[in-house]
């Protein structure tokens, strides 16, 4: 869009008898496409990551946030990380912990609620019962028991948490008779539906074996203290959970075949690679070959990331993988894959050829170069202008200190800018950062992103989760300017109908237009980086979108349903059995 300032010359008065030269110009800044509503808002938090000079190795990797409709009111509820003190000793006063308790806290969004119409989060932590604390990660969502209610389930250094929604504003801790706990260190999750029965299933990404008393003292390339790699520990299995459906799971990741081939577990994102019907798994290791679970149909997963062309670099290259999603950014059906990198790495792009197959083309789209003076994090394929093409945004905060930031005895210095690249359609990029505005430029310790519509009005909003720093709210301007559909996908098991609607995380949406062409996007909460995401589909159609539109649904459950009217400019829900029936 055209982003040049736009002069006025005040024609109206000088037809009252001045002359120009005397009537100033007025000149219209230039649109910021994203603007941080932190403060306004009212989502005030801080992460505090425990930091005392040790450099302990968790202190540089969280933490996450999630994007859910706790209380089911039709909006955008926020739940955000904390950290944890790792001993008595403080670095700088600047660094102590925050006044509020070290606990994660929800944040209820009322902006579809009594003190709408405006965007204002209320902290409803205690109202909630919400009770996480120790060393926070990052979270997923997702309805694991079918109730209609969104559930929470938080990551840690230690034993992870179940939070179960009661249904009425409240949660309780499920963690111990559902059997998830699974203790070590773990950043990403997914709630995921691997075999097709309607439940979801739970596939939590383990990182390395760590602890305080076995922390590895590792130094700089100038020989100072600095945080270390993640090859100083060993990696952790990941484990994938399947769902009983009575509120327990059990452990399945060896009768899965997942159980011998792991790495340090960073960035997850589940998505039908293979477009057989079912749904897979991407895992994003850290300085590890990265893992493409392709389902087998039999409650069994085949690692062929390596063979497909997603395990390593173009150059055949270990890189150290973090943020991860997937999306159909070149329109042609299939979910390709981005997965952010190191600082100096560069970012990568792999391209699915429809099967499952994959060439890494971040330097023919213009992404790598521009990526490789950031460390990416929390990243989402979004389509921020409503254009019908998937745009790209990045958090990014490094992980290891510069010479003269260690030299200046400068302990956490490891701010970076934010990133958005403006999709062109012709398989290439454009960054767009400086128009994305100040909100883009402000350096912070990016780690998690969530990506949803916050105040419903059509275009894709951010929450960026900032590593010893504030949460940033950054609203969308652009989007809701240009036509848009939003749905959301309640799904049914094999039986039919779930009672109470449970987002069809896994369904895929195609968006006919009136071109004939097809658009397709997928209903998810994961990618990112230790984030949960909106699980509602947005898609932008740009100036001339029409008043309805056509929509086919592939649900989880392999049924195929069409909608022949679907109203744009609003949000509808599509239930699973309601449509025609394509089988």
């Amino acid at each position: 869009m055209n982003t040049r300032p736009i002069v006025l010359y005040g024609l109206l008065a000088c037809l009252a008898g001045c002359r120009p030269a005397e009537q100033p110009a007025v000149v219209a800044q230039p649109l910021e496409w994203f603007v941080d509503r932190t403060e306004e808002t009212g989502l005030t938090f801080t992460h505090f990551n425990g930091m005392t000079g040790d450099f302990y190795y968790p202190e540089v990797m969280p933490p996450g946030v999630a994007l859910l409709d706790f209380d089911n009111d039709g909006d955008l509820d926020v739940f955000v990380i904390q950290g944890d003190m790792f001993s008595g000793k403080l670095i700088d006063s600047a660094l102590s912990p925050p006044k509020s308790p070290l606990s994660s806290r929800l944040f209820r969004n009322d902006v579809a609620g009594p003190k709408g119409p405006g965007l204002r989060f209320t902290d409803v932590t205690e109202q909630s019962r919400i009770d996480v604390r120790g060393y926070g990660m990052g979270a997923a969502a997702g309805d694991y028991d079918n109730d209609g209610c969104v559930d929470l389930y938080v990551t840690k250094l230690g034993s992870n948490q179940l939070l179960h929604n009661n249904c009425d504003g409240t949660f309780s801790d499920a963690t111990a008779v559902s059997r998830t706990a699974d203790p070590g260190w773990s950043v990403s999750a997914a709630f995921v539906d691997v075999d097709r029965d309607g439940w979801l299933d739970l596939f939590v990404g383990q990182y390395l074996n760590y602890s305080i008393a076995g922390n590895v003292v590792c130094y700089s390339v100038s020989g100072q203290r600095d945080y270390c790699p993640p090859s100083a520990y060993r990696a952790r299995p990941s484990h994938l959970f399947r769902n009983n459906r009575d509120g327990t799971f059990r452990d399945i990741t060896a009768a899965a075949g997942m159980a011998t081939d792991y790495g340090p577990a960073l960035g997850i994102s589940t998505a039908d690679f293979n477009a057989d019907g079912w749904i897979d798994l991407y895992v994003a290791n850290d300085g590890a070959p990265n893992q493409l679970w392709i389902n087998q149909r039999n409650g069994t997963f085949t690692n062929t990331a390596l063979l497909a062309g997603a395990a390593v670099s173009a150059e055949g290259r270990l890189k150290a993988s973090m943020g991860v999603d997937a999306g159909d950014f070149d329109e042609d059906g299939d979910d390709d894959v981005f997965v952010g990198e190191l600082t100096g790495q560069g970012a990568d792009l792999y391209v699915n050829d429809g099967s499952g197959v994959f060439v890494e083309g971040s330097a023919q789209a213009g992404i790598r170069l521009r990526t490789l003076p950031f460390t990416a994090f929390g990243a989402a394929w979004l389509d921020a202008d409503n254009d019908g093409r998937l745009d790209l945004a990045i958090a990014n905060g490094a992980v290891t200190h510069t010479a003269e930031a260690l030299a200046a005895n400068q302990r956490f210095t490891l701010q970076q800018r934010r990133q958005l690249f403006r999709n062109l359609g012709n398989g290439r990029f454009e960054e767009i950062t400086d128009r994305a505005g100040r909100a883009f430029s402000t350096e912070d310790v990016g780690r998690g992103a969530a990506f949803g519509d916050l105040d419903n009005d059509g275009d894709t909003d951010i929450v960026v989760a900032n590593d010893n720093g504030p949460v940033r709210v950054l609203v969308n301007n652009v989007g809701s300017r240009a036509g848009w559909i939003g749905l959301r996908l309640v799904t049914g098991t094999a039986e039919g109908p779930a009672l109470r609607g449970r987002d069809a995380l896994g369904a895929r949406i195609g968006i006919a237009g009136e071109s004939g062409a097809t658009r397709w996007r997928r209903a998810r909460a994961d990618g990112s980086y230790a984030s949960a995401n909106d699980p509602r589909v947005l898609v932008g159609l740009g100036a001339a979108a029409a008043h309805s539109v056509k929509v086919r649904v592939v649900w989880p459950s392999g049924r195929i349903e069409e909608w022949s009217a679907v109203p744009t400019n609003r949000y509808s829900t599509l239930s699973e059995g309601t449509g025609i029936s394509q089988n």
